[in-house]
C-alpha cells in the first residue's frame, strides 16, 4: 500500500474508496503505518473534510478494528448516551442508573477528561475501589445481570480510535466534524446499541464553539448512526456556564448523587431528563417521575457493589462535607445579581487545581475542585458565598479563590437571553 498516495490524494480533495479507508486503517491499527505519516492524512482531512461515504467507511473500520459487543435477545433495549464534553458534566452517573430503571440495558464506556472537560472515568475513579476495567464479557455479563455498566475503552473495544485520537490531540485536528464523528460512533457501534441520544455542546468551554458548528455535528453524527441501523437523537446543550453547581471529580459525583435522592441542580436534572426522554419508549413524565421514585439511586449502589466499590467507604466519604485538605469559601464583593459564570475560566481553575489533565500523563487529584458556584441570574448579597473552592494546599486555595472571583460576574442586572436549556434536533 502506497499511503503517502493517499495523503496526497486528500490533501489534494479526492475521495478514497471504502476499502482504501479500510486498509489504512487496519495498517495503522497493525504500525505499518508511522505516526507522521497519519499525522499528515488527519490533518489533510482537518483541512479538506471527508465525504459521507469516507465518513461511514471510516467508522465501520474503526468499529471493527476490535470487538462488537453482542448482547443475548430481550426485551430490553441495548442504549446509551454520548456527551461532547463540558465543565461540571456528570450527567452520565445519574442517566445511566436512570435508563436501566426505565427498562434498558446499558453498557455506557466513557473516556477521560482531557483539559477543562471532565471525563466520566476520573469522577468513578474517585469513588473508593470502583473498577472501570470492564472485559467485554464481564461488560455484556453485568449489563444482562443489572442492566448497566459504566467502564473504558479497552485494548477489545475500537483500539483504532484510541490511537487515532491520542494523534489528534497533539496535532491540532481534534475539531474535524469527519474524524469526531468517527470516533464517537466507532465505540458506540462497538456496543450493539439499538439507540443513542447525543448530548452535543456549545459555548465557551465546548469544542463546538458556536451553535451552529454543534448543529452541524449532530446531524453528521444522526446521520451515519442511521446509515448504520441505530436509532440516534442529539440535543444541543449550551456550555458557557457549568452544569450544575459543581466542576471536580468527586464533588460532581456527590452533586450527581443529589440529584439521584431529588435534590440536584435543576438544570442538571433537566437535561438528564431531556436526554431520558429522546430515547425510543420514554417521555419526560416518565423519566421524571422514575427519578423522582429513588429506584435509580438504589440501581446506582447496585452499580457500584458489581463493579468492585467499597459502597461501606462510598457513603461514609459522601456524608463528609469535603475530602480536600483545604476548603475556602468565595464570598461576593458586592450585592446584585451573578450575569455571567464562565465555564471555560471555571474549567481551566479546576485543572490547574489539579483536578483535571494538561496531557494525558497527568495525575487526577479527585478531591480538588468548586462547588456551590452560583448561577447566572441569581442574586447575591455582599459577603454571602458565591463558590467554595477544595484544594490540596493554601496558595492553590488562594490563588483560586482570586481567579473565581474574576470568573463569576456581579451586576445590577442579568440580561435574560432567552431558552438555554437542552434543545432537541430535529
Amino acid at each position: 500500500m502506497n499511503f503517502l498516495n493517499f495523503i496526497e490524494r486528500k490533501r489534494d480533495d479526492h475521495e478514497l474508496s471504502a476499502d482504501e479507508v479500510a486498509e489504512l486503517v487496519k495498517q495503522f491499527t497493525a504500525d505499518a503505518i508511522p505516526d507522521y505519516q497519519m499525522a499528515a492524512f488527519l490533518m489533510a482531512v482537518n483541512c479538506r473534510g471527508m465525504s459521507t461515504n469516507e465518513t461511514r467507511a471510516l467508522t465501520l473500520a474503526m468499529r471493527d478494528s476490535g470487538t462488537v459487543l453482542e448482547f443475548p435477545k430481550d426485551d430490553r433495549p441495548i442504549v446509551d448516551k454520548h456527551s461532547t464534553g463540558g465543565v461540571g458534566d456528570k450527567v452520565s452517573l445519574v442517566l445511566a442508573p436512570l435508563l436501566a430503571c426505565l427498562g434498558c440495558r446499558v453498557p455506557m464506556i466513557s473516556g477521560r477528561g482531557l483539559g477543562i472537560t471532565g471525563g466520566t472515568l476520573d469522577k468513578l475513579e474517585s469513588i473508593p475501589g470502583f473498577d472501570t476495567q470492564r472485559t467485554a464479557a464481564q461488560l455484556i455479563d453485568q449489563v444482562q445481570s443489572i442492566g448497566v455498566a459504566l467502564g473504558g475503552q479497552t485494548e477489545e473495544i475500537a483500539p483504532a480510535d484510541r490511537r487515532l485520537y491520542a494523534l489528534r490531540d497533539v496535532t491540532g485536528t481534534v475539531p474535524s466534524i469527519p474524524l469526531i464523528t468517527a470516533s464517537i460512533l466507532s465505540k458506540k457501534l462497538a456496543e450493539g446499541l439499538d439507540a443513542l441520544v447525543m448530548d452535543v455542546k456549545f459555548g465557551r468551554a465546548a469544542f463546538m464553539q458556536d451553535r451552529e458548528a454543534a448543529e452541524a455535528l449532530a446531524q453528521s453524527i444522526m446521520a451515519l448512526a442511521e446509515e448504520c441501523g441505530v436509532t440516534c437523537r442529539a440535543v444541543l446543550s449550551d456550555m458557557n456556564t457549568p452544569l450544575g453547581r459543581a466542576a471536580g471529580n468527586w464533588l460532581e459525583v456527590k452533586e450527581a448523587i443529589d440529584c439521584l435522592e431529588g435534590r440536584g441542580p435543576s438544570d442538571l436534572e433537566m437535561l438528564t431528563v431531556s436526554l431520558a426522554a429522546n430515547l425510543p419508549g420514554i417521555d419526560s413524565g416518565r423519566a421524571l417521575a422514575e427519578l423522582a421514585s429513588g429506584r435509580p439511586r438504589e440501581k446506582f449502589t447496585e452499580l457500584l457493589a458489581a463493579q468492585g466499590a467499597d459502597v461501606d467507604a462510598f457513603e461514609q466519604q459522601l456524608a463528609e462535607p469535603a475530602v480536600a485538605p483545604v476548603v475556602r469559601d468565595v464570598t461576593a464583593p458586592q450585592s446584585g445579581v451573578v450575569v455571567r459564570c464562565d465555564a471555560r475560566a471555571i474549567g481551566e481553575l479546576v485543572r490547574d487545581l489539579g483536578g483535571g489533565r494538561k496531557t494525558k500523563a497527568d495525575t487526577i487529584d479527585p478531591a480538588v475542585g468548586v462547588d456551590q458556584l452560583a448561577k447566572p441570574g441569581e442574586e447575591l448579597i455582599a459577603g454571602t458565598v458565591l463558590a467554595r473552592v477544595h484544594a490540596r494546599e493554601e496558595t492553590s486555595a488562594e490563588a483560586a479563590v482570586a481567579r473565581l472571583r474574576e470568573s463569576v460576574i456581579i451586576g445590577e442586572e442579568f440580561q435574560d437571553l432567552g431558552k438555554i436549556g437542552p434543545d432537541s434536533v430535529d
